[in-house]
């Protein structure tokens, strides 16, 4: 059986999202310590999530959830052609360049930071940033209910576990309302509610 390492609160949450979503039967481990020597042989880098699929061994969020698809995804959630496949890598990759690393930014130091290491300019330059990449997602969906057409796949997946940070961050969504509205159609299928429910 596959076994998921990494709490739902970390980047693991959206691996345990991918594995619902395809309908995996795995394992979730939680691992209170990622430094651990034992840990360190499944991720040297010491993070979570990793992917124990049995034997394989997989670290980093979107290489195992684009793996995950692939391998146990029917389409759509794993499309059927090369052109979806590309899609999906170029959706995945863009979240993590373009979105992820400001909407951190902006949780470090509006919430996870102590109070005297915050510096709220760092917060007001990571929003400043999200404002581009966010209205290219809202003039992409404005042309279809999903990122690649009529159909949830895993590109969605990615890019709204990514987003899916603006809840905790008070991110105001609403000069992107297409965006907005997809977001919460994601977040609102059963698989994520399932995954968010774990530890």
């Amino acid at each position: 059986m596959a076994k998921l390492y990494g709490s739902s609160m970390s980047r693991a949450g959206r691996s345990l999202w991918a594995l619902e979503e395809a309908g995996v039967k795995f394992e979730h481990v939680l691992v209170p310590e990622t430094r651990k020597p034992e840990y360190l042989k499944i991720n040297p880098n010491g993070h979570v999530p990793a992917l124990d699929d049995n034997g394989t061994i997989l670290w980093e969020s979107m290489a195992i959830n684009l793996y995950v698809a692939e391998k146990y995804g029917k389409a759509p959630l794993w499309p059927s052609t090369v052109e979806g496949h590309g899609a999906c890598y170029q959706w995945s990759l863009w979240c993590m360049t373009e979105i992820e690393t400001p909407m951190i930014d902006v949780f470090m130091h509006r919430i996870m930071l102590p109070a005297d290491q915050r510096d709220e300019k760092v917060a007001v330059a990571a929003l400043e940033k999200l404002k581009a990449p966010l209205k290219v997602l809202d003039d992409h969906l404005q042309k279809s209910d999903y990122l690649l057409g009529k159909e949830f796949t895993i590109a969605d997946l990615n890019v709204a576990s990514v987003l899916s940070i603006a809840q905790y961050i008070q991110l105001d969504l609403s000069p992107t309302p297409t965006a907005q509205k997809w977001l919460q159609k994601c977040l609102e299928r059963p698989a994520h509610q399932r995954a968010s429910a774990m530890k």
